[in-house]
Parts: C-alpha cells; sequence; structure tokens
C-alpha cells in the first residue's frame, strides 16, 4: 500500500515480533525502517479513513493488543507514531481453532474481529478517538472458518464461510453500529465445498465473493451463482491469495506445494455501467517457495513471504520458459528458518566455530553454513607467486587516485599501471628494479621515493628521474626501513639512520646504534596520520625487546621486555577512536598491543592475542573513515576499536602474505592482497557480519552430526513419495537421497513382513527417511541409505564406543503406523562408513521410538518414549542394555556432563540424573516439578541447566547441591526466566566469534547457540 507517502508504494512484511518497512523502486525493494514490536504480530492490515492523504496500518498481537499506526517523515527523521491503541481481549471466551481473524471494511468504517468462537468483534473507526473501543456482537455460527467484508454496501456487511454438522456453509450479516448487533444480509449459499476454507470479497463493479476450496473454486453475489473445478488445484491445499487488479479481475492463488496460480475472472459489461461474472478460469504459473503469504506490489513483480525456505521476489512474464514456468525470480532474501537441528564444527581449523544448521521443509530443505567474519569480495585476481611487498602510487600527486601498484620479489621490483580495470607492467626509470624494495610511497613536495636494500631513492614525479640517492656510508646493505611523507628511519644491522625528505635531496639528520639488530621499526605519524612523527618504534633480535625512541635524538624514552624466544616481525603505532596503540607481532602469530602515550612514550596495559601460527605483517588502511588494522597472515584479521576495546575479526580468505589500500579509478576503496600464489583486489565488507552459505537438499533435513574421522556430517532427512495402486510409491521430485553418489536399502531382520499390512490409500503421501553421508569440503551427499517403509529416523549421533577404535554412525529410529498413538517398535542401527561404502555393523530391536541418543563413557545413552536406557558395546559388536530408569513421560531430550544426565520431557520439565558405575545404575538426583512443555534443553555446568518451552520462554533451573534437607536437594529451583518469543528447537555449545585466548574480559564458561522455528540464531 502507500503508507510512507501517497507516492510511495511500500511493502510492509511482519516476521514475528518485527516490523519491516520497504519502498518499491524500479531497482528492487529499498529498506526503509525495521520496527520492533512487544507481542507477536498475528494481522496487519493497512486502510485509509476518509480524509486521509495516506495509509494507516492496523495491528493485532497474538496477545490481542491492537494499535493503529502512521509513518510520520520530518526531512531524514522518520517516526512511526500510534494514532490509537487499545486490547481487545475478553475475559472470558474460547480461543478459535481456526486462528486471529482481522478485517477492514473497505470504506474504513470498522474493523472486524474474530477471535473467539461465537463472538464478533467490531471497533468503530472515529477520527478523533485515541483509544481503541470495541464491542461484541454474538454469532450462532461457531465454527467460522474465514469471513471478509464485501464491497459497494451501503452499510457494512460480512461475508462468512463456517462449518456445522451438515458441511459448511456461507452466510452474509449487515452490522449495525447503531444497534451493536447483526441484520439480516442479502444473501446466503447452503452445502458448499466440504473444504472451503478461503473468502476472496470482489470489489466493485462485480461485487459479490470468491469461495476457494479444495476441489472447487465458486462466485457468488446473491443473484448468481458459478462453480468451476480445475484438476489443477486438487493435488495441494490452496493456502493465500492475493488480488492483482484494482477491480478484482485477477487473483494470485499459492498452495502448498509451492505453486502459483493465477485466478482470471471474465466479465460482462452492461449499459448501465454494473458488470456481471461470466467465466472463471485458473492458470498454473509456475513454482516459487513455499508461500506463506503473497503481495502482488506492481507491473508483474510478487512478493512471496515463506517460512520453510527463503522468501523471494518473483517476476510475472507474458510468456513461458522452456520448462513451462511463466515465473523468474529476482531476489532471494535468506530465511534460517526452520531450525529443527545443528551443530558447530570448526572446518577450516581456524578456531573459529561454523554453524550447519538443518534448516527449511520439504522442498526448501536445506543445510546452511553460518560463519562470523568480514567478507573481501574478489574483483580481479592474477598469478603472481613470490610478492615479498607491495605499495600504491600515484604518478599524478595532485590526484587523489592511486594509478600504479608496486610489487616486491627476492631480487626485483615490478611496477604495475592500473588503467581502469586493465592492469599493464610499466618502468619508472628513476627506480632500481633490480633490488627488492622495502618501502615505496609519495612523499612530500610532490616526489617518490624508493627504499631497497642498497639505498634510499628520491624520485621526481614529472619526469620519473632519480634527484637523490642516500647509501649507508660504508656501502652496508639496508635491512629495515620504515617511511612516512616526511622522514625515513633506516636500519643496518644495529645502526639506525634517520633522514630527513626535502624537495630534491634526502639529508641525514643523525644516527645510533642499538644494543642488538633491529628485526622491525615504525614512525608512522600518530592521529590523522599526517605530519612528521616525533616517536620510532622498534623491536630487536636476541633480547626480544620492543623500544620507542625519541626523534632525531634516537633517546630511549621506554623499553618493553616481550620474552619468549621468538622475534618481533612487524610493529606498528597507530590510533584508534582517539587512543593511541603500538601493536607488535611476532614470528608465531602472537600479537602484543599497549596503550602509547605520545608525550612520554610511555607504553602500559600490555595484552596478548594470537591471530595465527605463521609470522604477521600489521598494515593500516582505511574504510569508512575509520583506520583500521590488517593483519596479514595464515588466519587473516582486521583490527579495529569499538566502545574503546579493540576488536579481532576473522576475514573470510584462507591466508593473506602481505596487502596493501589501494583506490585506483577501476577499483575504488579497495585493498590489494597477496598470498603465496595469488595478487587479488577486492573490496571489504564495513562490519563484520554472518556470511550464509545454502546447500539445498529439496527434502526436509530432521537431524545432523559430524564425524571427524571420515570428514563427513551425517544428516537424517525424509521425503514425501506417492502411493500408487499396486503398493509400491512414487517420487513426487529429486532430491538429495535420490541423487546420491551411492545408495543402500535397510533390510533388517527385526521386523517380520506382515506388519506392513497397515492401512494406506491410493494417491496418499507417505514419508521415506534416509541417512545422508555429507562431504564436509564440497558438501557432495556421497551415500544415501535408505530405511524401511514406515520407519522413521529420529536421532543421530556419530562416536566410538568401549573399546573399539572405530567411529560409527548411530541412528535411532521409530516404526509410525497411523492407527497406534505412540510408536511401539524401534531400532538402534550402528553403520560405519569408510572407502565411500556403509555398513551396518548392528541393529538392536527396542519396544519404542528412539527419541535421543548420546555418547556415554564410551557407553549409548538412549531415550525411548518413557525409558533412559543405558547400552554397553561388547566385543562381539553388540549392544547390550546395563541399567534403565523409567519415571519419565515422554523423555524426548538428553543431555550429558561427567556422570550427570539431563533429561527433558515432554510435559514434566527437566530431570537430573546421576549415573554410579559402581552399581551400575542410575540415580535420580533432582527434578524441576513446575510442568513445562520442554523444546529444548542444554546442560551450561555442573549445577544450571537451561531449558526453553512452548510458550516461547526460556529458563534456568539451578542444582541446590549445599541444601540441607533431601526434599530441598530433589528439586531445581528455576533461578532465571526469560521471554523469547521464539519457539526454540536446538541449543548447542560453541560460538561463532573467534576464540582469542588472550582475550577473555568475560569469564563465561563456553557460550551457547540456540536455533529457533522463525529461523534465529543466538
Amino acid at each position: 500500500g502507500h503508507f510512507t507517502s501517497a507516492e510511495d508504494l511500500n511493502l510492509l512484511i511482519a516476521k514475528n515480533t518485527r516490523l519491516e518497512i520497504y519502498v518499491v523502486t524500479p531497482e528492487g525493494l529499498r529498506a526503509v525502517k525495521e520496527v520492533g514490536m512487544y507481542g507477536k504480530i498475528s494481522v496487519m492490515e493497512l486502510f485509509r479513513p476518509q480524509g486521509e492523504k495516506k495509509d494507516l496500518l492496523f495491528i493485532l498481537t497474538a496477545k490481542y493488543n491492537a494499535c493503529i499506526l502512521e509513518y510520520k517523515q520530518d526531512g531524514d527523521n522518520v517516526d512511526i507514531i500510534t494514532r490509537a491503541h487499545g486490547n481487545v481481549q475478553d475475559r472470558i471466551g474460547r480461543p478459535s481453532e481456526t486462528g486471529i481473524i482481522g478485517i477492514v471494511d473497505p470504506e474504513s468504517r470498522m474493523i472486524g474481529l474474530r477471535l473467539y468462537d461465537g463472538l464478533f468483534k467490531v471497533i468503530p473507526l472515529d477520527r478523533d478517538n485515541k483509544e481503541l473501543k470495541a464491542f461484541n456482537i454474538r454469532l450462532e455460527e461457531l465454527m467460522v472458518i474465514d469471513v471478509k467484508f464485501l464491497f459497494g454496501c451501503a452499510v457494512p456487511t460480512i461475508c462468512f464461510v463456517y462449518q456445522d454438522p451438515q458441511g459448511r456453509h456461507v452466510k452474509t450479516y449487515e452490522v449495525s453500529l447503531r444497534d451493536k448487533e447483526f441484520n439480516k444480509g442479502p444473501w446466503k449459499q447452503d452445502n458448499v465445498d466440504a473444504e472451503a476454507g478461503i473468502v476472496i470479497a470482489v470489489p466493485q463493479p462485480m461485487g459479490g465473493a470468491l469461495i476457494i476450496g479444495q476441489e472447487a473454486i465458486t462466485y457468488h453475489n446473491g443473484d448468481q451463482y458459478l462453480p468451476i473445478a480445475p484438476p489443477a488445484i486438487k493435488q495441494s491445499t490452496i493456502v493465500c491469495q492475493n488480488r492483482v487488479d484494482a477491480n478484482g479481475s485477477r487473483y494470485l492463488l499459492g498452495d502448498m506445494e509451492g505453486r502459483l496460480f493465477m485466478l482470471l475472472l471474465e466479465r460482462d459489461e452492461l449499459m448501465d455501467g454494473t458488470a456481471t461474472v461470466r467465466d472463471l478460469r485458473v492458470e498454473m504459473l509456475g513454482e516459487t517457495s513455499i508461500a506463506e503469504c503473497l503481495t502482488y506490489l506492481d507491473n508483474g513483480v510478487v512478493y512471496i513471504g515463506s517460512r520453510l525456505g527463503d522468501s523471494q521476489l518473483v517476476k510475472l512474464n507474458v510468456d513461458s520458459n522452456e520448462q513451462g514456468s511463466y515465473v523468474t525470480t529476482m531476489e532471494t532474501f535468506t530465511n534460517l528458518g526452520p531450525i529443527v537441528d545443528m551443530c558447530v564444527v570448526d572446518l577450516e581449523r581456524q578456531g573459529q566455530g561454523q554453524l550447519v544448521t538443518c534448516s527449511g521443509a520439504f522442498k526448501e530443505g536445506s543445510l546452511r553454513i553460518i560463519r562470523n567474519g568480514i567478507g573481501i569480495h574478489e574483483h580481479a585476481s592474477i598469478d603472481l607467486p613470490g610478492i615479498k611487498g607491495l605499495w600504491p602510487l600515484r604518478s599524478d600527486p595532485t590526484r587523489d587516485l592511486d594509478d600504479m601498484l608496486v610489487l616486491s620479489f627476492v631480487g626485483q621490483t615490478r611496477v604495475l599501471m592500473l588503467n581502469g580495470e586493465e592492469v599493464e607492467e610499466t618502468e619508472l626509470p628513476g627506480f632500481c628494479d633490480e633490488q627488492q624494495t622495502f618501502y615505496c610511497g609519495n612523499v612530500a613536495n610532490e616526489q617518490l621515493i624508493q627504499i631497497t636494500c642498497g639505498s634510499v631513492r628520491l624520485v621526481d614525479h614529472k619526469s620519473k628521474a632519480l634527484v637523490s640517492e642516500w647509501k649507508e656510508p660504508s656501502g652496508k646493505n639496508i635491512s629495515v626501513a620504515s617511511c612516512n611523507a616526511a622522514q625515513v628511519v633506516c636500519a643496518v644491522g644495529r645502526m639506525l639512520f634517520y633522514l630527513d625528505i626535502s624537495a630534491g635531496q634526502l639529508k641525514q639528520v643523525s644516527s645510533t646504534e642499538m644494543e642488538h639488530e633491529v628485526a622491525c621499526l615504525d614512525i608512522s605519524p600518530l592521529g590523522d596520520g599526517a605530519g612528521n612523527s616525533t616517536l620510532c618504534a622498534v623491536g630487536l633480535w636476541t633480547d626480544i625487546s620492543a623500544r620507542i625512541l625519541r626523534l632525531p635524538s634516537f633517546d630511549t624514552l621506554h623499553k618493553e621486555m616481550l620474552g619468549g624466544e621468538i622475534i618481533p616481525r612487524s610493529i606498528l603505532m597507530t590510533t584508534f577512536e582517539g587512543a593511541h596503540y603500538l601493536l607488535c607481532a611476532l614470528g608465531d602469530g602472537a600479537l602484543f598491543y599497549f596503550n602509547l602515550s605520545v608525550d612520554s612514550g610511555y607504553l602500559s596495559d600490555k595484552k596478548k592475542v594470537t591471530l595465527g601460527t605463521q609470522p604477521t605483517v600489521l598494515r593500516t588502511f582505511k574504510s569508512l573513515s575509520t583506520t583500521n588494522v590488517f593483519a596479514c597472515s595464515d588466519r587473516p584479521t582486521v583490527i579495529y576499536s569499538s566502545n574503546h576495546k579493540l576488536v579481532f575479526s576473522n576475514v573470510n580468505l584462507k591466508e593473506v602474505n602481505y596487502m596493501c589500500p589501494l583506490n585506483s579509478q577501476g577499483y575504488p576503496d579497495s585493498l590489494a592482497l597477496a598470498n603465496n600464489s595469488t595478487l587479488t583486489i577486492g573490496t571489504i565488507d564495513e562490519i563484520q557480519k554472518l556470511h550464509i552459505r545454502t546447500v539445498p537438499l529439496n527434502e526436509s533435513p530432521k537431524r545432523i552430526c559430524y564425524q571427524e574421522s571420515s570428514q563427513c556430517f551425517g544428516i537424517l532427512s525424509s521425503r514425501v513419495e506417492l502411493l500408487d495402486q499396486n503398493g509400491g510409491t512414487s517420487l513426487v521430485r529429486p532430491s538429495a537421497s535420490t541423487q546420491a553418489l551411492s545408495n543402500s536399502v535397510s533390510n533388517s531382520k527385526l521386523f517380520s513382513s506382515n506388519s506392513a499390512q497397515h492401512e494406506s490409500s491410493y494417491g496418499e503421501e507417505t514419508e521415506v527417511h534416509s541417512l545422508l553421508v555429507i562431504d564436509q569440503h564440497t558438501f557432495e551427499v556421497l551415500h544415501a541409505h535408505q530405511f524401511l517403509p514406515s520407519e522413521y529416523a529420529l536421532s543421530i549421533v556419530s562416536c566410538r564406543l568401549g573399546k573399539d577404535p572405530t567411529t560409527y554412525f548411530v541412528v535411532g529410529t521409530a516404526m509410525v503406523y497411523p492407527e497406534e498413538a505412540e510408536p511401539k517398535q524401534g531400532r538402534i542401527a550402528i553403520f560405519h562408513y569408510t572407502d565411500g561404502k556403509l555398513q551396518t555393523v548392528a541393529e538392536k530391536e527396542v519396544k519404542g521410538a528412539v527419541y535421543s541418543m548420546v555418547e556415554f563413557n564410551g557407553k549409548l545413552l538412549a531415550s525411548i518414549n518413557s525409558t533412559v536406557r543405558l547400552y554397553e558395546w561388547t566385543a562381539e559388536k553388540e549392544l547390550r542394555t546395563e541399567c534403565n530408569h523409567y519415571n519419565n513421560i515422554m523423555a524426548l531430550y538428553l543431555k550429558t556432563k561427567g556422570d550427570f544426565i539431563l533429561v527433558g520431557d515432554l510435559m514434566r520439565s527437566m530431570l537430573l540424573l546421576a549415573y554410579k558405575p559402581m552399581e551400575g545404575s542410575f540415580e535420580e538426583i533432582a527434578r524441576d516439578f513446575n510442568p513445562n512443555w520442554m523444546s529444548a534443553i542444554e546442560v551450561l555446568d555442573d549445577d544450571n541447566f537451561l531449558g526453553a518451552e512452548n510458550s516461547y520462554n526460556l529458563f534456568v533451573c539451578q542444582k541446590d547441591s549445599a541444601a540441607t534437607s533431601d526434599e530441598e536437594r530433589q528439586h531445581l529451583q528455576e533461578v532465571g526466566q526469560l521471554h523469547l518469543g521464539e519457539f526454540v528447537n536446538v541449543f548447542c555449545h560453541g560460538s561463532l566469534v573467534m576464540q582469542n585466548l588472550g582475550e577473555s574480559s568475560t569469564p563465561t564458561q563456553g557460550s551457547v547457540l540456540f536455533g529457533t522455528v522463525n529461523g534465529m540464531i543466538g
């Protein structure tokens, strides 16, 4: 609608507790604002009362708080103001099974709400009312399926579908504001399609309503009744609809399988300006994400909001493509939900966890690999091995764009000319290209400088000829050098020389001798990086120290012993957020950093972090006018300051040896990066963010585990198949389990074949479960193992058992039949994956469903229906029961730490068991006596346990070991509670940020991540 202004076309998206506002532009969607609401948004409707220039927004939350919002823009200042609000909850009433329905009269006379069975609530819309007042009207029809206001009625009129013992019917009522009750409506229609579930009001001039059912679509307007039954819509249920044209001649429909249809109303226009509907037509447009809601924007563009997959922006075309689809995807919006399971793995051994989640469902099922860090987006790369340093140059100092890149190699130097995006080699007459360069750059008085191992060379920028050269008096080689716009300091063994740069000449000002050889030095000016430096930072060999010297006298101001055996390789003085720091990197990847006082040269607050394992090179660069430091090593890191704390953030590159900032015409605000074999030019993200990679499976992933020994993931997934006449099944669509490199099928000896004779009918959908083995690097499905018919795979764990050195995949299953309330049979199967083959090592029949399994001190702990059971692995490769614990209703979740076992129950909260290895038995230590319906659990530490329940809350229980009486010790006390507003499916220990061993200011014992149904991770 037109929410931000009358000219803008907006798209508003409600995501659980957040409202996002976008403006539709020719380039795509532009985000305007995101608003957090205190509550889950249930209803969101735009409407325009008389006299308003733009639309207002009506919102109702799940706790029945209603409000009307308006968008106010004041220059750059954007406000969402509340025009009116109120709570419309009733003291009594049964919330409807079909959910909350909220509708607005087309002429904005009132808002209608169906919250409870048998009541229709009306909110009259007056211009000046700040508080929303509502009254109820009794509805004789209890089971209302859907309701809408009709167009073009003198009195507000509702049309609804309801169900009674005879079937489903359509009825209309007029709403009288004065009498606060219903009057008889203009028409009604009994016995429509038994599955009719959606009402669409058709605007003038046609009027009337469309009723959409499972098999038929009908049009009514009182004196006309028009049904059609297109075969295309029978396969699946239509769940969402949206009007395309203002006059209501076309509608979009979306079904549960992700198909998109167009419903057309063909009409005859009469002489008096009215119109009648002649015919209805349904056309299939193509396939999209499984839609939860559709919004037609403009110009053939549709936004598809999906809960089970990524939301999309699609374009409807006039002509179909080769596959016969009229839909093309323009943009995709990542949605991680629903996260069913996840695990944290350090895939690249970078000391940084990556989260692998099982996301999506049905055809939208996928694995998502999520890692935190700063992204570098590659724009160009050249194969150039052996680079030892790189610097940008401007051939014309009056411009601020770089047009040359100087590369240093062992024994030689090359200059690359950057022309737009083209790169070619060039030569500068004043440069020495037979030696390795230590520094190169633009300096004062529009000159260029090159420092090689032989000399310091000053070059004129116009003629590019040498104007001045300085050599060490006795002709020794320079070993280290540092330079800024007007000063040079170079080291020859233990000697330091300080040179001044003036127009056309280099002048040696002073020199000194250090106690040991110089390993690294820096004279970067502090502050904004311009002007002269009064300090020189030096790192020495042998005594492994960092020193601050005063320039030009070389007086020692401060000496800091770094300790250890490893020499400092790179030293840097820099300013973050107005605070001065000295950073010093050693040859083993360790980095020391200090606060630096400019006046006294004093170093304080020594801290150490480990960034990698190779020698680290530090370079500064500017991003968004703030100073950052890039630490090049085998684990490249960007160092920046946030709230006066240094932050170390991973970069998504494997290895960087050298880097420099580059700002040329073809590559603005870029970085040039060199590793052992390549030179890369790219841009860097402004902030660290989550990088998400998607591996589509096209079927629902259910559980995941990681097996390090075979470098694979084990995934349990399910696909949907259709039963055919002779009892077999047929594929609906190809997916991961049907396209694997190798396959196998379970043939279990445990269950006799007569158990397969269960009720099923032709055309019914069944789930087929598989174990997928997926390579951790390529994410290719190496093997798919299909389980028995009606066998649901519920849990998986990768572990070593007993004294057996092999690592196994252990899968717990259940035989699920529609006539059983809960499963009576299941099995635990043990697989071994080697050399691309999966073999079944053992299986064990159990009487129930194996909901959860964990490895427990070399044994296997499983929860089977209401039992917690411990198995040991014998030398004959069989599972033998060691002990049981029965006191549960349905034990769904298990977590362990040491000898303690935490059990999460379907409805009886959490229970703590201890295993007694001597007796070989379980002892119940304590339980939480509150009735929480659990959705996930986790052990925080020895005394604290985290749980999530089905009212979207988290809570923490504590074991009270110090209590005096036995009675108190048996209670788990709830010590912390948090309303999250999200349904949590899974907890796991781990973290997405780098674990810098030195930088632990908060003493957390390891953080816990959670994943929710809506795709939120935290």
